[in-house]
């Protein structure tokens, strides 16, 4: 199986009538009859129409399968209530009491080992050649035993550059969406030491390769639906097919649609973000997608008054840690290698390039928590304060020849220079 469907209109506007043709091609219903069919989905913290996706499918082959159920790809994110469910999938508590009645909706647990199924390892030597020779060691697989009490996988998902693969959306679903912690770690580390401007928004990266080489472990039918998302939430593409080739297809449309081209740098650039990132584990992408375009000495200001956490899962681990660059970390090592590794990636994602040398540390840009956040608390953890209050988004709007840059849904659109610097290259 390849690219099956797939629809990508100059319009960038894909129609609920067109959603339900790549989806008639792609799922015939005589395909499903008696099948058992776990639907992967993303949390809240992604924009798409995963509502309309969801109802057209079910439409189609909910009425000949045994089961037709819905695991949330949440990584290390927060369960997701039953009400986050319904959102996520855009019904009613009357349509879930009625026509969904017999969805099961599972949370994936990341945390638990009794959920967990090892289904082999990566060895050293494949893994130094994944990584372009930057780690050499055994890595084994973990993902969510329940994907093996049904007969086919469908993932249903945006795509959008990301600072972990480069793009999202694919395999990703199954790692690190519904799969364990040691692959999980060992990954996003990997993306930390080649560094977020580096990877982000390339599509054959090292991580990529890992996660793709986990995904072939999976021995089961899986079928990708990969969605490209305009900023305006409207549909812009959908691919149906392999999770390699319906993901490359929904890529090469996300490049043109995500992607935001600057002549300069910005010495100020203010990311808003929305509701959907409710700690900074999630709203860390505010500084992600912006720090190409960051001056040297520059100031990114996450903007979100709604945030009160830094992470409920790993926000202990990352008041030990603070957030530092990577060499912080490499230059210490024997200091911090028994924590979590996504976790210490997470702390060198936020805080951007920099350097060690002889016990100082030398961020490339200042980073800024305009949140709910106690100033005591950013400082502890090594990032600056503003209060929230004190500032008016609109006086940043239109500032662009000043080297001010407003950014009022950060997280999804990636921002870089035309003429990237050595580091971003």
């Amino acid at each position: 199986m390849s690219l099956i469907a797939s629809i990508a209109p100059a319009s960038r506007l894909v129609t609920p009538a067109q959603v339900a043709e790549v989806i008639a091609r792609a799922c015939p219903v005589e395909n499903y009859r008696g099948k058992r069919v776990l639907l992967i989905v993303p949390d809240g913290t992604r924009t798409a129409p995963v509502g309309l996706l969801f109802k057209t499918l079910h439409a189609e082959i909910a009425g000949v399968t045994a089961r037709l159920d819905v695991i949330a790809a949440l990584g290390t994110h927060q369960p997701m209530s039953e009400a986050q469910f319904r959102e996520r999938l855009e019904i009613t508590e009357a349509e879930r009491s009625s026509t969904y009645e017999k969805v099961r909706f599972i949370n994936h647990e990341w945390d638990n080992p009794a959920a967990l199924l090892n289904i082999g390892t990566i060895p050293a030597d494949e893994i130094s050649k994944l990584s372009d020779g930057l780690f050499a060691m055994d890595v084994p697989v973990e993902i969510n035993k329940l994907v093996y009490d049904y007969d086919q996988l469908i993932i249903i998902g945006p795509v959008f550059p990301h600072e972990v693969v480069g793009f999202s959306g694919g395999n990703k679903y199954l790692f690190p969406g519904i799969g364990g912690p040691a692959i999980l770690n060992f990954f996003h580390w990997l993306a930390a030491v080649i560094t977020n401007p580096r990877i982000i928004g390339n599509q054959w990266t090292p991580v990529r390769r890992v996660v793709d080489r986990a995904g072939a472990m999976v021995k089961l039918d899986k079928l990708l639906l990969a969605m490209v998302v305009s900023p305006d939430k409207s549909l812009a593409g959908l691919f149906a097919g392999s999770m390699e080739d319906a993901w490359a297809a929904a890529v090469e449309v996300s490049r043109d649609v995500h992607i935001i081209y600057k002549d300069q740098p910005y010495q100020t650039v203010l990311s808003v973000l929305p509701p959907m990132y409710d700690e900074l584990w999630v709203g860390g992408k505010g500084m992600y997608k912006l720090e190409p375009v960051v001056a040297d000495g520059g100031e990114v200001i996450l903007y979100a008054p709604h945030i009160q956490e830094i992470c409920v899962s790993h926000g202990a681990k990352i008041a030990e840690l603070g957030y530092h660059c990577r060499d912080y970390f490499l230059k210490q090592w024997d200091t911090f290698k028994h924590y979590p590794w996504g976790v210490i990636a997470h702390c060198t994602h936020v805080r951007g390039i920099g350097t060690f040398e002889n016990g100082v540390e030398k961020c490339r840009v200042r980073v800024t928590l305009a949140t709910g956040i106690p100033e005591e608390i950013c400082r502890k953890i090594n990032l600056g304060y503003r209060d929230p209050r004190t500032i008016n988004v609109e006086d940043f709007a239109n500032r662009e020849d000043e080297g001010v840059l407003l950014v009022p849904k950060a997280g999804e659109m990636l921002y870089r220079l035309k003429n990237p610097p050595d580091w971003a290259r």
